[in-house]
């Protein structure tokens, strides 16, 4: 199997156009595996690889499935900026207003060209939200590494969960966050024993200042993410839970640790079902397509 006409775009890059999180996207193949599909990001040199799928569902959908070296993922944010990115480049537009099925889910998204790149949007939907289990707490906060001084004074755990629940985890500044060193064995098993995606190690935004995240997903494949669009949804949804608010936008700074500086926007509305989010990102489309294999 091969797929000769592979992008790489650097989702959710810095407001300067620097990092971001690389990305393979390419149109899908029926005849492909879902082996073959996984094969495309490794061999693309990126954590992740967007599936552009042909016509509509029934609801207006643009499918795109979204796969690791490891496996298939019912939703990817940065994926989908790095699709929509993609989609747009191919028109002659300078904004689309579009629909994406992923997951069995469909969405909507909008991506308009900008001086700095294309920037993207979407809605992730619903978020919901629960404090978890003190063995479940445990084991996680274990595998990080973190020391006894390294935990937020005020903030606590939760699990958020778009669709594929995560644990977040505040810590106290930004040298905790540096200083997370997981035990990748201990936290990809926790991971699946308790059926989680993950865990966001953060520091909150205070005032105008980003807040700062680290993705850790070592379950799927993918030890450090560069940037996690999806988990900042959730962080904000989680952040407007605790205050009360019936709004909030925030951003949050990504993938230092990694040498690919990153950016993920979001916002949180409190509505009658619930806490719904809409995630963003500034995306960076490689001139070249690649054969991968």
């Amino acid at each position: 199997m091969s797929w000769p006409d592979v992008t790489v775009v650097d989702a959710c890059v810095r407001r300067d156009g620097r990092g971001g999180s690389p990305t393979a996207v390419t149109d899908d193949d029926p005849a492909a595996t879902d082996a073959d599909r996984r094969a495309v990001a490794a061999a693309a040199g990126a954590s992740h690889a967007a599936f552009l799928g042909p016509g509509r569902t029934p609801d207006g959908g643009r499918p795109v499935r979204f796969f690791t070296a490891t496996a298939e993922l019912s939703g990817c944010g940065h994926g989908t900026v790095a699709a929509q990115a993609v989609r747009l480049t191919r028109t002659a537009l300078a904004e689309l207003n579009d629909r994406q099925h992923t997951g069995g889910r469909t969405f909507d998204t909008f991506a308009i060209r900008r001086a700095a790149g294309i920037e993207v949007w979407f809605d992730q939907g619903l978020v919901a939200l629960r404090h978890p289990a003190p063995d479940e707490r445990a084991a996680i906060v274990t595998a990080l590494g973190l020391t006894t001084d390294d935990p937020h004074p005020t903030d606590a755990p939760r699990i958020a969960a778009p669709g594929a629940p995560r644990m977040l985890v505040p810590v106290h500044d930004r040298s905790a966050l540096l200083r997370a060193r997981p035990h990748l064995g201990r936290l990809a098993e926790a991971c699946r024993r308790y059926g989680l995606l993950g865990c966001f190690v953060y520091v909150p935004p205070v005032g105008d200042r980003p807040g700062a995240a680290r993705m850790f997903a070592p379950a799927i494949g993918v030890d450090e993410d560069v940037a996690n669009a999806n988990s900042t949804g959730c962080l904000a949804a989680h952040l407007l839970d605790t205050t009360g608010a019936r709004t909030i936008s925030i951003e949050v700074e990504q993938g230092d640790t990694l040498g690919r500086p990153a950016s993920v926007l979001a916002s949180a509305r409190r509505g009658p079902a619930g806490i719904t989010t809409r995630v963003g990102g500034l995306a960076m489309v490689r001139d070249s397509h690649k054969r991968v294999f």
